[in-house]
């Protein structure tokens, strides 16, 4: 008979992101931010690949990274909504670990599986912020997925991708939960 711990069920089943733009002062000191990463880092991890990087990126970072976001936009052509939103996360962020898929050749673990454990690492690290008392929000906007942006920005070599911005703060404003999806409608059982 299993042992259920229901402490941790019942902050999993109440967990949620909040809006990164309502995010503030003070953010998690470096001693915080260790102990969440080294939580979000139990992530499945298929041959102990290691398919990530992380990126601390402290505010005056964020706001260089702004303004990377801002230029790779006009390059682009793009109007001043693509430079308002390429700029809004990195303007608006207190604090942010950039998640990098970094696939290593591999002949027993898929790449497929190496991506998507860069994706597990980022929900690992919105639940391990939030456990720890933080607000957790996972962003990316166009500029994460322009090849050129991810290479100035985050070093990012033609096999990587960002996987996701994790934004980690203190919230301002807590508004009211979404609605959360009909399992009737999106689960199917297979008995045999």
């Amino acid at each position: 008979m299993p042992d259920p711990n229901q402490a941790a069920l019942d902050f999993l089943l109440t967990r949620r992101s909040l809006p990164a733009k309502t995010f503030n002062v003070p953010v998690p000191t470096r001693a915080d931010l260790e102990v969440i990463l080294t939580a979000a880092l139990r992530v499945p991890d298929h041959g102990k690949l290691e398919p990530w990087r992380l990126i601390v990126l402290e505010r005056p970072a964020l706001l260089r990274l702004a303004g990377l976001a801002e230029a790779r936009a006009h390059e682009l052509g793009g109007d001043a909504e693509k430079v308002g939103k390429g700029r809004g996360q990195y303007d608006a962020g207190q604090l942010a670990v950039a998640v990098i898929s970094s696939p290593k050749a591999s002949d027993k673990v898929p790449v497929a599986e190496q991506v998507l454990s860069a994706g597990a690492l980022c929900m690992g690290l919105v639940t391990a912020a939030t456990a720890a008392g933080w607000a957790a929000c996972w962003l990316t906007g166009w500029p994460a997925h322009d090849p050129v942006f991810a290479a100035r920005a985050f070093g990012c070599t033609d096999a990587e991708r960002v996987a996701g911005l994790i934004h980690i703060a203190t919230p301002t404003v807590i508004p009211p939960d979404r609605p959360r999806p009909d399992l009737s409608r999106i689960v199917t059982w297979v008995a045999a």
